[in-house]
């Protein structure tokens, strides 16, 4: 029956799988597999639990010969044969064990053991302890590994109670001492926690030190190094090591000899590598011996004072893609050891800079190597320049001797002026013709052959010139004999160009046509000039120029002003043309001639002298800037152009330096600069213009508060409590009118509906602002207080209580309305706060005898109309 299950399980393992979650979760147990069971087990460290028969465990009466699944491991890995060892868990928890009969044998065919396996920490081992070079302690190596391994899912704390991530420690952050660590594994059902706790023992690594080389170079001061103390190479070391000479220099002599004489050492045994070693032995079992090796480097510069540099080899540009290139590097008179070398080189061709390190090897003191011609791709100069050289053997101690090892390779180009302008004026018959070539061309400084032909109205053929070009440009001339024809098609072309430094070569096809003109004809031409004031121009105008159409007149000047070979180009319409002369040249008073010396005929480019065409005119001075002062006004005086001084026909104002409309008397001035110049009526020249300042002042108009015009009658506000509820800091004055109103004091009271005028008055401009109108109301207050109502009056005249009113009433309620009746219901009285007083009389009403109201009892109703109050109702006597 096993082996049937064994087989069914291994070759139905998803179908098993299915069927036994199937039978887990089934109510109905058979008595062939048992029924299950739970235990509890806390003492891990029993020998007992390490042979749990699980079968023991099952109740009912369960058949042998079924299978074991552990329900904690993957299905393919669950079957065992039922023994457990409970101390072979790693961690502390709920694990499940189910017993499976063969499912043809019964029905309900599992039972399931459930077993709470208590916390277990371990045992720690004694005298545990660890270097501290050691960077990853692991806690764990700190329990006996003859006991039972403690369970993995606990938690491990330092001696402050911090929490570990994991399990490790760093002895080498920790540093030397003694530290514990508490390992807890949670509490399980009812197995309570279980902690143990490490004792880790630091133990400190001797130190050797941090060695630091001497590299020295012969050349230096090694006087300076003939007592070097070795422990000054080293940092941090531990005092009480040894030092050894491993290099045989005899310079320690003794365990506790510490110095060297680097000097003594090159001197008797030459350049090169010495070593010293420094040992601290371990005071504890448990780290090692450390040792520090200091080197002492000495070594030779090199000198390659005279070496040459030679670049092979300077080409044409037509060259440069099939082009190699050698380099060849001879040491001076100085030896140089054979040997591997870094020889690094900078290629510059003045706008580029590129640096190269090659390798190779001196031999027989010559460094040869290839030039790869990426470097040498375009037309110039090329300095190879040597800027360093390294043995590789060396450390560098040396800066070797170079002096200056250079070379220039050159690429010339081909002389290139296809694309070239070439420049030819019009000339004059018999004149040489100047030619220029500029513009897109590669020709550097230097000397150049051409071969050129003439061709057109003048011929020449195979002729042959050398020319110089500076900074791009030629400038030749083709001789007068050459072109003695006047027209306009004479043809100028290049055939080949050389140039004589280089020896290259290239074939031209540039060519140019160019005039050869007649001189213009001048005798008709006359001059006149008017007169001017001084700082103006003078207006020249010529006339007789027949058909002339665009001309340069070269000029000068005599007389009181003088100027010489001014020239001007001037347009030519139907034989008129004008030019002028700067008011710069003109700057003295009197009279003036302008000499007309020679007229250029821009059409054809030629000259012709002008014999005795003159002209004077006169330079009249100016007036002087006219003399003012800054004035100042308020601007309420609406002060004009008038008001200003000088004044006169003669004087013209202005709002701007460049204004050209001149201001009327009548117009209102306003704060800026003025600006005033005299006409001579006469020659009518003017003089500059001076400025003044003009200031309108003006007072800033107060403005009131919000509210300010609102008062309370019972605090009985003054004109000074006006003032202070405005803007101004200045002095404020009121009146009573806007216009011939009365100045009031500060201390007058302030009446209800009646209007002040405020004004800012400033002291120091003696000006008035423009006016705050405020109308007051009394009205405003914010309490409503009892008021007394009197109960009687005695209209007899005597100025002793002789009229019926409510004190402060019209202030407290404003809007009160007042009535008085009669016993009969009669209305004698209606009052206001415009109408606070009875007098005992009914003449509004016309009741009484004469409308005097007789003695008696009378009956007033208050309407407040404030705040929802009620009116109030009462009773007054009237005597007489």
């Amino acid at each position: 029956m096993m082996i049937k299950l064994l087989c069914f399980i291994k070759n139905n393992f998803i179908k098993f799988s299915i069927l036994f979650l199937f039978l887990l979760s089934s109510n109905s147990y058979s008595q062939c597999a048992g029924s299950g069971n739970t235990i509890t087990i806390c003492d891990i460290q029993n020998p007992v639990n390490s042979n749990i028969n699980l079968f023991s465990l099952l109740g009912g009466s369960p058949t042998a010969g079924g299978v074991w699944i552990d329900n904690s491991k993957p299905l393919e890995e669950s079957i065992f044969n039922g023994i457990l060892d409970v101390q072979k868990i790693k961690n502390s928890g709920v694990y499940t064990y189910t017993y499976v009969q063969d499912p043809s044998v019964c029905t309900n065919n599992t039972a399931t053991i459930t077993v709470n396996i208590g916390p277990y920490s371990g045992v720690p081992s004694p005298n545990v302890s660890t270097c501290d070079d050691v960077e990853s302690f692991n806690l764990f190596s700190a329990f006996d590994g003859t006991k039972i391994a403690p369970q993995q899912n606990g938690t491990w704390k330092d001696s402050n109670g911090v929490v570990l991530l994991g399990n490790t420690i760093n002895p080498k952050t920790l540093g030397e001492g003694n530290y514990s660590y508490t390992y807890t594994v949670p509490a399980l059902a009812t197995c309570p926690a279980q902690s143990a706790t490490v004792f880790i023992t630091v133990f400190r690594k001797p130190v050797s030190g941090v060695a630091s080389n001497l590299i020295l170079c012969s050349t230096d001061n090694l006087a300076l190094y003939k007592n070097l103390n070795l422990h000054d190479r080293l940092s941090n070391e531990d005092a009480g090591g040894r030092w050894a000479d491993v290099s045989g220099t005899n310079q320690i002599t003794s365990t506790n000899d510490n110095k060297i004489d680097v000097e003594n050492i090159y001197n008797t045994r030459g350049a090169g590598i010495y070593s010293f070693v420094y040992t601290v032995l371990s005071s504890n079992p448990i780290c090692n011996n450390t040792q520090s090796t200091v080197l002492i480097v000495i070594e030779e510069p090199l000198n390659f004072t005279g070496s040459t540099l030679v670049v092979n080899s300077d080409i044409c540009e037509n060259e440069i893609a099939t082009a190699t290139y050698t380099a060849t590097l001879r040491k001076g008179p100085q030896a140089i050891p054979d040997g591997n070398y870094d020889v690094s080189y900078r290629i510059s061709n003045g706008t580029t800079t590129n640096n190269i390190t090659v390798n190779g090897n001196f031999v027989n003191g010559t460094f040869t190597f290839n030039v790869n011609s990426i470097y040498l791709q375009a037309v110039g100069n090329y300095t190879f320049t040597i800027t360093n050289i390294i043995n590789k053997a060396s450390r560098g101690a040396c800066s070797n001797i170079l002096g200056t090892i250079s070379d220039v390779l050159t690429i010339s180009p081909l002389p290139k002026i296809n694309t070239a302008t070439i420049k030819i004026d019009p000339i004059c018959k018999g004149l040489a013709a100047q030619v220029e070539i500029s513009g897109n061309t590669n020709l550097s400084n230097g000397t150049y052959r051409i071969n050129y032909n003439l061709s057109g109205d003048n011929t020449a053929t195979n002729q042959q010139l050398d020319i110089t070009v500076t900074n791009g440009v030629a400038l030749f001339s083709i001789p007068a004999n050459l072109i003695p024809n006047v027209g306009t098609n004479t043809t100028f072309s290049i055939t080949n160009i050389t140039n004589l430094t280089t020896g290259c070569t290239n074939t031209s096809t540039l060519s140019k046509v160019f005039t050869v003109k007649a001189l213009p004809n001048v005798a008709a031409v006359t001059v006149n000039a008017n007169n001017i004031c001084l700082a103006q121009t003078a207006t020249v105008q010529l006339s007789g120029l027949g058909s002339l159409t665009n001309i340069t007149v070269d000029y000068s000047l005599t007389g009181t002003n003088t100027l010489s070979n001014q020239t001007v180009t001037l347009t030519v319409n139907a034989g008129n043309a004008s030019f002028t002369i700067p008011a710069s040249a003109l700057v003295n008073a009197g009279n003036t001639t302008v000499i007309l010396n020679s007229i250029l005929d821009n059409s054809n480019g030629c000259s012709a002298v002008a014999l005795n065409k003159t002209k004077s005119f006169l330079v009249n001075s100016i007036p002087t800037n006219p003399a003012t002062n800054s004035f100042s006004f308020c601007k309420n005086d609406l002060k004009t152009i008038a008001n200003l001084t000088p004044s006169g026909s003669q004087y013209q104002w202005f709002d701007s330096v460049s204004s050209t409309t001149a201001l009327s008397a009548s117009t209102i001035l306003v704060t800026g600069n003025y600006y005033v110049k005299e006409v001579n009526s006469t020659t009518g020249c003017e003089s500059g213009r001076t400025v003044i300042a003009v200031t309108i002042n003006e007072s800033d108009a107060p403005i009131l508060a919000t509210d300010g015009q609102n008062f309370c009658g019972l605090d009985q506000p003054k004109v000074q409590d006006l003032s202070n509820r405005t803007t101004v800091d200045d002095a404020l004055v009121w009146f009573d009118a806007l216009q011939n109103g009365n100045q009031l004091a500060a201390n007058v009271l302030l009446k209800d509906g009646m209007t002040y005028y405020g004004y800012n008055f400033t002291s120091s401009t003696n000006c008035y602002s423009n006016a705050l109108e405020v109308t007051i109301s009394l009205s405003n207050c914010d309490v409503t207080p009892d008021f007394f109502t009197p109960d009687g009056f005695s209209p007899n005249g005597d100025m002793v209580n002789d009229t019926f009113r409510i004190p402060k009433i019209e202030f407290i309620y404003p809007d009160f309305a007042l009535e008085i009746f009669d016993r009969y219901g009669n209305v004698l009285f209606k009052g206001n706060k415009n109408k606070l007083e009875w007098d005992g009389k009914n003449s509004d009403y016309k009741i009484g005898i004469d409308g005097i109201a007789p003695n008696g009892v009378y009956f007033y109703v208050l309407h407040l109309n404030k705040g929802n109050k009620k009116p109030v109702q009462g009773k007054l006597y009237l005597n007489r």
